[in-house]
């Protein structure tokens, strides 16, 4: 966890959560939801991963705060259980392990669960052709391929911040703001906040 926090501009991510109702899509461990929970007893806080063994391991710490929920779900299934339930939707470094056929089912869904007027917070890693890149790239392949801690669809790869517009727009996103948060860190961070268009 200290290693997430550490590699990746998080606290960024939090201080963008609008409302009471969040969701932290692909928790893994529960940082972010910790820093979205932390001294605010107001909000409930949602987080959802594919993978039980982090879900597990996120309730046995960040899990104990009463206003967390984690469940071992995908962001489809949450979609089609809880429609517009959330004021704010947080995706950090996830859809660079889905292949490009699955980003538009998967921000579909984020849309999905937005209320009216609700905001995306989106943090990808950029192919921005930088060593931070090459670096990020041969990271996550360790970590999905050999040492199998992060799941993935089967794709591993990161895309120019075009890509990434283009795919927040055809979804029906309106982004308000996008910041390169790459600056003290060894991957090229881009962050986008957006709204249902």
């Amino acid at each position: 966890m200290r290693a997430r926090l550490a590699s990746a501009p998080l606290t960024e991510l939090a201080a963008r959560a609008q409302g009471s109702s969040l969701l932290d899509v692909g928790c893994g461990h529960g940082v972010l939801v910790a820093l979205l929970a932390a001294g605010r007893r107001e909000r409930r806080i949602v987080g959802i991963d594919p993978d039980p063994r982090k879900i597990d391991w996120a309730r046995r710490s960040v899990g104990r705060c009463g206003n967390v929920e984690l469940i071992a779900c995908t962001i489809d299934a949450l979609a089609a259980e809880r429609p517009a339930a959330f004021d704010t939707v947080l995706v950090a470094d996830v859809l660079y392990l889905l292949a490009a056929r699955d980003w538009a089912p998967f921000l579909d869904a984020a849309r999905a669960l937005l209320r009216p007027g609700g905001r995306l917070v989106l943090k990808e890693a950029e192919d921005d052709g930088s060593w931070r890149m090459t670096k990020a790239l041969w990271q996550e392949r360790l970590m999905v391929h050999l040492l199998r801690r992060t799941h993935s669809s089967g794709a591993v790869g990161f895309v120019p911040r075009g890509m990434l517009v283009a795919s927040l727009q055809r979804a029906g996103f309106a982004i308000e703001e996008t910041v390169a948060l790459a600056r003290g860190y060894s991957t090229p961070h881009v962050l986008f906040t957006a709204r249902a268009a």
